[in-house]
Formats: C-alpha cells, structure tokens, sequence
C-alpha cells in the first residue's frame, strides 16, 4: 500500500519535518516522568505504536484493522497516562488511506469519538499539563476531524488521474491500430484490385499476344495505364501520412549540426514554392539523412547547404569539409541507398563527389506531380 517511509505521511499538506517531530515528542513526554517503569512502559508503547503503524500499511483485509486497533488502544493510553494526544494524527492519516467507503466511515467514527473521548478525560487527570499545550491539541483535534476527508479526496483524485492517465495511453495505442488498419485499407483498396487487374491483364495479353496481337497491346496499354494509376495513388497517399515541410526541416538539421559543435551555413530560400508535397517531404527526409552522415562520420567542422529552386527542378547540394568517401564501399553505406530509393521514387537524382571534403548533389523535379497527371490523360 505504501512505503516505510510513510510513517512521516507524505501528501498531508505539512511538512515533512512537522512529522519528524511528532515522531520524537512521545520520547519528550516519557523522560520527563522520573520512575524507570513508566519511562520503559512507555516507550514500550512507543515502539509498538510505530512497528504496528508499518504493519498496517503493507497488511491486507482484516489484520489491517487489528493492527489499527492495536494502535488505538496505544493512542489513548499515551493520551490518558503521558498526555501524548499527537498519536492521533498518524491515526488520521491512516485513515485517509483507506479507499474502502464503509471501512473509511467506520474507522473515522471510532477514531474521532475515542479521540475527543480521550483528550477531554485526560483534561482532568492531566489538566497542567494538557493546559499548557492546548492550541496545539486543538490543532490536532481539527486535523483528526478534517486530515482522513483530505487524505481520501486526495487518493481518489491521483487514482482517477492514473486511470485517466492509463485510459488516454490505451486510446493512443487504439488510435495507432486504427491507422494501421485505415493504411491496410487503402492499400487494399489501391494496389490489391489495381494489382489484381494487372495480373489478369497480363495472363489475357500473353494468351492475346500471337492469336490477337491488337487485342493484346490494347489490354497492354491498359496495364500501363492502371500502374501509373496505381501509383498516383500511392504517392498521394504516402504524401498524407507524412508531411515534411524542407524549411522545418533545415531549421532541425541547423539545430543539429550546431549541437555537434559544427559550423552552419545556409545558402538559398528553404521555403520552396509551388511543388507537390510527395517532392518536398522527399527532399527533407534526404536531407536529414545528408546532415546526420555528416555529424556521424565526416568529421568535418564546417557544413553548408545550397538550395535552388528553378521553373524545372529543386536542387539541393550539402557540402562538408571533412574526411570525404575514402573507397567506393562507403557509397553503399549510410543511408545512401535508401536516399536513392526515394529519390527514385520521385524522378529525383543524387550525385556525390570529394571535393574537400564530401559534395551531395539531390535534385527533383518540379512538376513530378503534374507529368503523372498529364500522362494519366
């Protein structure tokens, strides 16, 4: 239920060190009495209260509520013999723990009737010494009236918090399956028929292809028009799910560069104009890929980026002044491969030269986008 800790009651809204002390002032009120029998009586209670105290935070069901008996009985007899009232607190704290609603009311009736039982007979055989301490008794009658209600309301709140907590990261995990299945779908929807049509197409051109020849260059060219379909529709799709722009790009690259204690450079306008979106998330992840080359392997202090962008295509060089590409297998290494893919992808081109240094040339078109359309007509 709680840590060992916790017997200095974390969260009542007092200090921590306001419970130190009420852990040493029972210790006060024993030595100031002379016999030796009631100073080892009462620390006798004293150790039981706080061992029993423990228990009753890591024990279950009913022996939680024997040792907060036990404890109560302890309670009311430092009350009653030492004037020791401050017990009582710990008690209310306890109580405030207790998430069970039926358990909670009881153990606050009991522990507030016995309280205010306690202290006003005490009044009487220990009125000097109760006297002299009253604002401070009166402090603790208050808290054992209102600290179990803070304590409770408190609980309940961090636990609706965790729950909520729980329920808006399961809704995070179903809204990840969601859009898994939604990119499931779509690419059913996309390539499984389009890639079906084709795969019939070209079994019937085949067949076509020496009885029919007309016939299967006309299902030959419906082939043709249904891949370029089917990946206009992957492009658009994949232009959906990420969307990159290159100037937040440069912005993250320029953050990284100058945390590995580079020197940056910008060359050009970052914010590209009239280019499909496909194309320019491209050109940024091939960037990212660039600069992150760079910090991991070139050993170079200086990095600069030129950007152009001209009526035909975007290009984009990344110069370095470090180490350059020592052999060719380094050219099949550190993303390059997957940069190219991409590019690719796009009708894009990347070119790499030593030239103090390493020289990334990435160049696409501008009107990836509108060709696709033009040839669709």
């Amino acid at each position: 239920m709680q840590n060992w800790y916790h017997i200095f009651s974390k969260n009542t809204g007092l200090s921590i060190y306001i419970w130190i002390i009420f852990c040493i002032l029972p210790f006060y009120f024993i030595i100031r009495y002379s016999s030796p029998i009631e100073v080892l009586i009462g620390f006798i209670m004293i150790v039981l209260f706080f061992t029993s105290y423990r228990l009753s935070f890591i024990k279950k069901g009913w022996t939680v509520y024997v040792s907060f008996a036990i404890e109560m009985v302890i309670s009311i007899g430092m009350t009653l013999y030492f004037g020791f009232v401050y017990f009582s607190l710990f008690l209310a704290f306890f109580i405030g723990n207790i998430q069970n609603k039926a358990g909670f009311i009881t153990l606050y009736v009991v522990h507030l009737v016995t309280t205010i039982s306690a202290t006003s007979i005490a009044f009487f055989t220990q009125s000097q010494m109760l006297i002299t301490q009253l604002p401070f008794i009166i402090i603790s009658v208050i808290g054992v009236i209102l600290l179990p209600f803070t304590m409770y309301n408190r609980i309940k709140r961090e636990k609706l918090e965790h729950q909520l907590a729980d329920a808006n990261k399961r809704i995070s995990q179903l809204m990840v399956v969601e859009e898994r299945q939604r990119i499931a779908r779509d690419l059913h929807d996309t390539l499984g028929q389009k890639l079906s049509l084709i795969g019939l197409k070209s079994d019937l051109a085949e067949k076509l292809l020496h009885k029919h020849p007309e016939k299967a260059q006309k299902e030959i060219h419906d082939i043709n028009q249904t891949a370029r379909t089917a990946l206009k529709e992957v492009r658009e799709m994949v232009s959906d799910m990420r969307s990159t722009r290159l100037k937040d790009e440069v912005v993250h690259v320029q953050q990284i560069i100058e945390a590995a204690e580079m020197t940056f450079h910008l060359k050009g306008n970052p914010e590209l104009a009239h280019i499909p979106l496909l194309v320019e998330n491209v050109l940024s992840m091939c960037l990212k890929e660039a600069v992150t080359n760079i910090v991991k392997h070139s050993k170079a202090n200086t990095c600069t980026i030129f950007i152009e962008q001209t009526p035909r295509e975007v290009c984009i060089i990344v110069q370095d002044d470090g180490v350059g590409i020592v052999n060719v297998e380094q050219l099949k290494g550190h993303g390059l491969r997957g940069m190219r893919e991409r590019l690719d992808f796009v009708n894009g081109s990347l070119e790499i030269e030593n030239i103090k240094g390493t020289k990334l040339s990435i160049k696409t078109p501008n009107v990836i986008q509108q060709l696709s359309e033009e040839r669709l007509l």
